[in-house]
């Protein structure tokens, strides 16, 4: 689950500092002085790497077993600026801390 994990970070970082550019820079640029060069070139590669960061987040949650609603929130998170940096230190924690189990019975 560790390559996973790493893919999951990776793109979310990615995917978290094109989405920040497009929405701070791309979009005060193309409404406020009619200036669209950045949203047509960031937009749809911000839509490529999404698709590639939904992979890695469902890659992830069937690995770690995750149940519907935390898989679809973290996949949510790569849609608002500076959540999917947010989601990537929570799943990180939730994946890295020790499993605590309660040891079996014995069976006599």
């Amino acid at each position: 689950m560790g390559a996973a994990l790493t893919r999951y970070r990776v793109i979310a970082w990615i995917v978290g500092v094109v989405l920040i550019l497009l929405v701070v820079v791309g979009m005060p640029l193309k409404y406020a002085f009619d200036n669209p060069v950045v949203v047509e070139t960031v937009g749809p590669a911000h839509g490529f790497l999404y698709m590639i960061y939904l992979v890695a987040a469902f890659d992830l949650s069937r690995r770690a077993d995750w149940p519907l609603k935390r898989m679809l929130l973290v996949m949510l998170a790569g849609t608002v600026p500076f959540v999917s940096f947010y989601a990537e230190r929570r799943v990180t924690a939730w994946l890295d801390r020790p499993v605590t189990r309660t040891p079996e019975p014995v069976a006599s």
